[in-house]
Parts: structure tokens; C-alpha cells; sequence
């Protein structure tokens, strides 16, 4: 379980150095996606953590689990505020949004395409 410092209509909020520790710590219920678009993912992430682009969330809905944390990064922090609460409206309580999203990302990054969700049985792998 994440312990976060605040809530924003809500939904709990990390921010950077929370999600250093939750990356660097990699709990087996947490989940961080990438809900930006495929270009903006190429041109830089965070190693490790897959794209689901924003659209694509609707029809893979009944993949996500909700014994699982789920941690939403996009570019600015509202994209995935939204995803965020999109999924709650759906019955998925356990959600969080990276506040500040990649504008505020300081560490590592990769480009290109490392691992894109397309569908429910990807989705259903991520650990």
C-alpha cells in the first residue's frame, strides 16, 4: 500500500521522490502505466513502467484488477488524474495519480517503445 501525502478530488497523489520509492521498492500489487500518447512515450519514460494510452483504457477495463494499486503517469499530471478517476467512477478503488507527471520526472529515462498494452491478456501480465 502506498502511503500518500495527500488526496485531490479523491484520488491519492504521489509525487516524484513517492515514486522513486514505489518503483525502487516494486511491491507486488502496485502497478505504474504510462496513459500518455505513443509519440510522447517514444520520446521518453521511465524504464520499466508500460504505455496504456488514455483511450485505450475503456475497452481493457474488465483487465485491471481490483485487488491491485494501480499508479497512472502522463505529462503534466492530468491526464492520469482523470484516468484516475475514471477508474474509481468503474469500482476501482485503489488508484493513484503521479502528480506533476513527466514534467517533473528528474531521473533515468529510456525512449522508443519498450512495452505497450494492447490487450486484455497483456494487461492481465503486468506485475
Amino acid at each position: 500500500m502506498i502511503d500518500l501525502a495527500h488526496e485531490t478530488d479523491g484520488i491519492k497523489q504521489v509525487d516524484v521522490n513517492e515514486l522513486k520509492e514505489l518503483l525502487k521498492s516494486n511491491p507486488e500489487d502496485t502497478i505504474v502505466i504510462d496513459v500518455r500518447e505513443p509519440e510522447e512515450y517514444e520520446a521518453g519514460h521511465i524504464p520499466g513502467v508500460p504505455l496504456l494510452p488514455m483511450h485505450s483504457i475503456p475497452p481493457l477495463l474488465e483487465g485491471f484488477e481490483k485487488d491491485k494499486e494501480y499508479v497512472f503517469i502522463c505529462r503534466s499530471g492530468n491526464r492520469s488524474q482523470n484516468v484516475a478517476l475514471f477508474m474509481k467512477d468503474n469500482g476501482y478503488d485503489r488508484v493513484t495519480n503521479y502528480d506533476g507527471g513527466m514534467l517533473k520526472w528528474d531521473d533515468d529515462m529510456n525512449v522508443g517503445i519498450e512495452q505497450q498494452i494492447k490487450t486484455i491478456e497483456e494487461l492481465k501480465k503486468l506485475k
